[in-house]
């Protein structure tokens, strides 16, 4: 195929011969005699822009053109001296193209590097993105449009211990957002690393500077913080007061919602995000489940509902307009945590503090020391990955319906202890007889 540019032949190239230069209807070639390889190209809209072209010793890859830079920005006499380095740089084997690669990679921003880690199509789960994003926007905010590359280990370590004794805000020690934080940028940096290399293939960052945190960011003990199950009966007890003393329908919500969370297992986020059409109620007990598309694991999952939670589903009153099961008044229309009853009432039970996650530890302790269920199952019903090769590649686990003795006995004995408490709150000598499913 013939080359579409218009050839000249080569001038030497001077500031008058170049500002006399006219467009034509397609890019044109002017190459200087002097400098063999150094031209300019001239545009069909009159854009003049100074090149050079050669072959890099020792490849057998097409002549390489490089972009030195526009006339007015830079005089004849200044792009042929930069030219001449290309050149020089082609004969010594190295590729002006990679060497400008690498200066830009050299220069990306933090903020850069977030936006192309995040950016990832499916990869990532919306509130980890959020997450991710917050740490850079906020705890990392001065770093974030200097080059990745420019981050010290000696900057770590002040910004992990300045975090780790007073918070974002100032307001207190925060040890473990510090680490998370550090734990996100570490992330990005190994990211950085494996995308920007230098010419031989070296990544630019060689170590990752977070690294000098190694000790302070190793995982932290398991949290086994639970509900214990001679409290259980108490803290249900205590739910269902609390629930028809509610203030206002927010308060009521966020009751409905621990016990749906205790009852199911659910994660805070799965349980504040149920809309109606996700959940189906049955006259048959066995048939009522629902249904999380998106969870943390990815694999979406059916779940079975015992009686107990279909009856906290049943006493909720959709509200027109919203989608959510556990609605708010808020802007987002649905609740985004139950802290508040879980801060009074864990209080109440002797607990310093209880979060919604404790609300799922405490189902699958229930079901497994209380109950004596199959762990694996419990497993499943909280939408753990199994660990076994068994369970994760031949059992079917998208549907877990039939799993309903499951769900079922947790919620009998929760309801048997709270009658229990009940009765023995009144002077009863009442003992609980629990079976073993």
């Amino acid at each position: 195929m013939p080359d579409p540019t218009r050839r000249h032949p080569p001038v030497k190239l001077t500031k008058g011969y170049v500002e006399r230069i006219m467009p034509g209807t397609k890019d044109e070639f002017h190459w200087d005699t002097d400098t063999k390889g150094f031209g300019v190209r001239v545009t069909p809209t009159g854009k003049l822009t100074f090149i050079v072209q050669g072959r890099v010793e020792g490849t057998s890859s097409p002549a390489a053109r490089v972009t030195v830079g526009p006339f007015g920005v830079f005089t004849v006499d200044q792009a042929r001296d930069v030219a001449r380095e290309h050149l020089r740089s082609m004969r010594m084997g190295i590729d002006p193209r990679d060497t400008k690669r690498q200066d830009e990679a050299a220069k990306v921003s933090l903020q850069t590097v977030c936006d192309q880690y995040l950016n990832r199509p499916g990869q990532l789960k919306d509130s980890t993105k959020a997450e991710m994003r917050r740490h850079v926007e906020k705890v990392f905010a001065a770093w974030c449009h200097r080059p990745i590359a420019s981050i010290t280990p000696a900057e770590c370590r002040q910004r992990y211990d300045k975090l780790a004794k007073e918070g974002l805000r100032g307001k207190g020690p925060a040890p473990v957002q510090a680490a998370i934080a550090m734990v996100t940028l570490r992330t990005l940096i190994n990211f950085a690393m494996s995308e920007y290399q230098r010419l031989d293939g070296a990544p630019i960052i060689e170590r990752n500077p977070v690294g000098i945190l190694k000790k302070d960011l190793r995982p932290s003990p398991p949290r086994t913080r639970h509900i214990d199950r001679r409290s259980i009966g108490k803290f249900w007890n205590l739910l269902t007061a609390a629930r028809g003393t509610a203030i206002n329908a927010d308060a009521a919500c966020g009751v409905d919602l621990v016990k749906f969370l205790l009852l199911t297992g659910a994660r805070r986020n799965e349980g504040a995000t149920l809309t109606w059409d996700r959940v189906h109620l049955n006259d048959d007990p066995c048939e009522c489940w629902f249904y999380l598309p998106d969870p943390k694991n990815k694999h979406p999952v059916s779940l079975p509902l015992s009686t107990q939670a279909v009856a906290v589903l049943r006493g909720r009153t959709p509200v027109d307009g919203n989608p959510y099961v556990f609605t708010s008044r808020s802007k987002a229309g649905r609740l985004m945590d139950a802290r508040a009853p879980l801060t009074r009432l864990s209080l109440l039970i002797g607990m310093n503090r209880l979060s919604a996650h404790d609300l799922r530890r405490s189902f699958v302790t229930l079901g497994a020391n209380a109950c004596g269920l199959d762990v694996a199952k419990l497993e499943l019903l909280t939408n753990h990955v199994p660990q076994s090769i068994t369970m994760r590649h031949y059992l079917q686990t998208s549907d877990l319906r039939e799993y309903y003795p499951v769900v079922q006995a947790i919620g009998d004995w929760i309801e048997n202890a709270a009658n229990i408490a009940a009765a023995q709150a009144t002077g009863a000598n009442v003992v609980g007889l629990h079976a073993a499913a």
